[in-house]
């Protein structure tokens, strides 16, 4: 389903985020930069360009024959609990890793971040971890795993009853706003997004890193 100079800058190219609604939410997507659902739960996802990364034998050589080890996030994974205050997410996923030299043992580390996001550009929490990457003498391709959490305020993620019930009212034909659309509305709009939350999961990149993966 569904680090950019303010995040890529840190978040500037991470205008699209896949994330994932459960049964029965209702979810809102008004092109705004935004994706808001009737849970409290944030969406998850990984940020555009976020989900791989390439390191290079020699520093500002990113050919391919240069290439050294390459990883990609994979299998995002979540559980959320949001019956207390403090809604709680718990992330899963996968790491995948090749290397082009496979002689002898060698053990990598690759940083990732985990972000939270308010109204889709606000950074709310950010953390960095790393997961190892164990290859064996002549092993290629090997993989592991990692995970996140975060932690969200369940007022602040809450929208306030007189929006919901503007959002789900049911309209029959004949009634004056039938027709209209409740999330053209400039304070719906905006109260959506002071209650939408992300939890972004992706590397920790560098600048460098960014832009090849943006770029390629």
């Amino acid at each position: 389903m569904t680090r950019r100079s303010r995040f890529l800058s840190t978040l500037a190219l991470a205008a699209t985020v896949a994330g994932c609604a459960g049964d029965g939410d209702l979810v809102v997507d008004q092109g705004i930069g935004i994706t808001a659902s009737l849970t409290s739960c944030p969406t998850v996802g990984i940020p555009d360009y976020t989900g791989d990364v390439t390191t290079f034998r020699t520093a500002g050589d990113s050919t391919a024959g240069n290439i050294d080890v390459t990883g990609a996030i994979t299998n995002l994974r979540h559980a959320c609990d949001e019956s207390g205050e403090q809604v709680y997410t718990n992330a899963t996923f996968d790491v995948v890793a090749r290397r082009t030299d496979v002689r002898g043992a060698r053990q990598v580390e690759l940083p990732y971040f985990v972000t939270v996001l308010r109204g889709g550009s606000a950074v709310v929490t950010k953390r960095v971890g790393s997961v190892t990457l164990n290859f064996a003498d002549g092993q290629e391709r090997t993989s592991a795993s990692a995970d996140a959490v975060s932690y969200v305020n369940r007022a602040e993620a809450t929208l306030p009853p007189e929006i919901r019930e503007r959002i789900t009212r049911r309209r029959r034909a004949g009634d004056p706003d039938a027709a209209l659309d409740p999330l053209a509305d400039p304070e719906v709009r905006a109260a959506i997004q002071r209650t939408s939350f992300e939890m972004l999961i992706g590397f920790q990149l560098t600048q460098d890193q960014l832009a090849y993966n943006a770029t390629r």
